[in-house]
């Protein structure tokens, strides 16, 4: 009760922003995000709206498709229709093409680098646990036996941008909405 109470008086407020976060509150228990403040600036550099789109394709109901050109993430819907996403790719000499399906899914993973990237960022923990200041965001979706993920971000201003070391980021409202939608199993066809 007092969490809804006070979460409405900060939506009153212009303060509550849910993804997108530049910071959060913790909730002590349940140690989840309980607000998430956003930078207005950051928030309008970023907007890339989430909709229902025309999406004629071969690709069946339930399969994502990420048009790393167009830096959009489609997941198809039935009725030549798809939801579309705005997504973060990888830069140049990290990006790839090719089809995967998704193995695993987690809610505020924790993140491990990998070897590679370690080799490159020797200043990177070793192994974040999962939560607002993590770069996995609040949710993964596993690409096959990959290093790649779709996941959220604590960087709203990379979306649209060709940024990672291969993973597609989303802002965290967004990669909720797909977690949601998604199943293991899901596939994924990624395309430059």
């Amino acid at each position: 009760m007092i969490r809804s109470t006070r979460l409405a008086l900060l939506a009153g407020l212009g303060l509550l922003a849910l993804g997108s976060a530049a910071r959060a509150e913790i909730d002590p228990l349940t140690r989840q995000p309980l607000v998430q403040y956003v930078d207005p600036a950051k928030a309008q550099a970023t907007a890339v709206p989430r909709e229902i789109v025309d999406y004629p394709t071969k690709h069946k109901p339930g399969t994502i498709v990420i048009n790393s050109t167009e830096r959009r993430l489609y997941y198809v819907m039935p009725d030549g229709k798809a939801m579309r996403y705005g997504v973060g790719v990888g830069r140049p000499g990290f990006d790839w093409a090719g089809s995967q399906s998704i193995t695993r899914k987690a809610e505020w993973p924790g993140w491990t680098p990998p070897a590679q990237m370690l080799k490159r960022r020797p200043d990177l923990p070793r192994h974040m646990a999962g939560g607002p200041d993590n770069p996995l965001g609040a949710r993964a979706m596993y690409l096959g036996s990959t290093l790649y993920r779709i996941h959220g971000s604590n960087e709203p201003e990379t979306i649209g941008q060709a940024v990672s070391s291969g993973c597609i980021r989303m802002l965290n409202e967004d990669v909720i909405d797909l977690y949601d939608r998604a199943k293991v199993g899901t596939r994924v066809v990624v395309a430059r």
